[in-house]
């Protein structure tokens, strides 16, 4: 008897002792598995920690995020979590209960695998919970992070509220686990983005090419169009044929426009756009818009030395010449013109293919001296040109007096070269008008002509 109860004495110990052994000690921060005993009044878990003998609890808000969600869903009796030891409760330690919790433990896995994933340059996706003064707060996959507003774009936002629920790409900036400390941004992303999509648009875009773009910021001196990669600018005087004060008086920011490219020139980065190359030609129709004879109203754009250039239609222009402003002789068309002056002016040529048009403002107001000139007529041819001759031998001396005559008179210009000359204002930088030298200088040309052969017969 002795012997046997000696025996079973041993054999008692050896278990206690391997029980002692299989018991682990609970530390704060350890990783342990609790399998589910309750769910308490408390709505809470009541979990054994498995190989410690001891138990412990897991509130609601250790369990899920999800404040809607139900306890009961989340975890069954006789399951078993993996969960980690936030503290203890009571004041017996040893034989106390655990706080514990599956989500940070949840929480830990996602800190080190974003913290291998900044590690090794990748990128990270979240979604925008809510907007704070500084910037957004992101939920990525259970870790908070943030956003500073000056890396959610690379542009200013003024209203970052527009971003909340979305999900976003962001790059790690900081990352700090201990301290819940997650930095991120979603500018780095973009702008990387934004650069491929660039070099891809530069390959590819041609002059000529028509493409659709979104007009992402406007200026004083034309709109920037974003063409999905890139910016280009459609100059303040390629937005219309109408005049443009302002871009902003024709186009809004965000506005979904059609355009045409003028040039690309990747080493200085831009890309130059028109809008009004797309729109019809103001020159087309032209004859059937204002056929000879027709009355037009427009408005003088333009005041030269001899002429004024009226604008009739957006982007249309046409020369009233000098000798067509008025009956009575002026020496300059702003004895009479003014530059933004509304007038009505009549067509008296036309010209679509070299874009040319003639105009006469005395064609519409009565010649006062029409009386004058009938009887001079009466009067005779004969003393027509005497009178006429003599008027202007008063006012100007003779440019062929015979003293000067013997070969050293100046030769008149060839008409084929007259027909192309340019004229353009003393002082002014010359410009193609679009008229010849014939077109400007009116009726002056023939009397000229006249005079000369008045002359030549008077010789005789």
């Amino acid at each position: 008897m002795d012997e046997e109860k000696k025996n079973n004495e041993a054999e008692g110990r050896k278990l206690m002792e391997n029980a002692l052994k299989s018991v682990h000690e609970v530390k704060v921060g350890d990783v342990v598995t609790g399998e589910v005993l309750a769910i308490d009044d408390e709505n809470q878990l009541v979990v054994g920690i498995e190989n410690t003998g001891v138990e412990g609890v897991v509130p609601f808000k250790e369990l899920t995020a999800d404040r809607n969600a139900d306890i009961h869903d989340l975890a069954k009796v006789g399951d078993k979590l993996q969960l980690v030891v936030l503290s203890t409760i009571g004041k017996d330690k040893e034989n106390g209960s655990y706080l514990l919790s599956l989500r940070r433990l949840e929480a830990r896995k996602i800190w080190d695998q974003i913290e291998e994933e900044y590690k090794a340059g990748h990128t990270v996706k979240g979604k925008v919970t809510n907007n704070v003064k500084g910037g957004l707060v992101v939920d990525v996959d259970g870790v908070r992070g943030f956003i500073p507003a000056s890396m959610v774009e690379d542009r200013f936002v003024e209203d970052l509220s527009t971003y909340k629920g979305q999900e976003l790409e962001m790059a790690v900036v900081e990352i700090e686990p201990s301290e819940n400390r997650l930095i991120l941004s979603h500018r780095a992303v973009v702008a990387k983005q934004k650069e491929a999509e660039k070099k891809a648009l530069y390959e590819k875009l041609q002059p000529g090419d028509v493409v659709e773009g979104k007009v992402a910021r406007l200026t004083n001196f034309g709109a920037f169009v974003d063409l999905g990669g890139t910016d280009g600018l459609v100059h303040v005087s390629e937005i219309s044929y109408d005049h443009v004060d302002k871009p902003s008086d024709v186009l809004k920011t965000g506005q979904d426009v059609k355009v045409k490219v003028l040039n690309v020139d990747p080493e200085r980065d831009r890309i130059s756009l028109s809008i009004k190359a797309l729109l019809p030609q103001p020159w087309d129709d032209i004859e059937e818009k204002a056929p000879v004879g027709s009355v037009l109203e427009g408005q003088v754009k333009r005041l030269v030395t001899f002429g004024a250039f009226v604008e009739v239609f957006p982007g249309v222009e046409g020369l009233v010449h000098i000798s067509q402003i008025s009956h009575e002789h002026i020496a300059t068309p702003g004895e009479v013109l003014k530059e933004g002056q509304d007038i009505k002016v009549k067509v008296l040529s036309v010209d679509p293919q070299q874009h040319r048009l003639a105009l006469s403002i005395k064609a519409l107001t009565e010649n006062p001296h029409a009386g004058e000139e009938e009887e001079e007529h009466e009067g005779g041819s004969s003393n027509y040109r005497r009178s006429d001759r003599s008027s202007r031998s008063e006012r100007a001396p003779r440019r062929n007096d015979r003293s000067n005559r013997g070969g050293n008179a100046p030769q008149a210009r060839p008409a084929a070269s007259r027909s192309n000359t340019k004229v353009s204002a003393p002082g002014e930088e010359e410009e193609d008008t679009g008229f010849s030298l014939g077109d400007l200088i009116g009726g002056a040309l023939d009397q000229f002509k006249s005079d000369k052969q008045d002359d030549q017969k008077d010789d005789k």
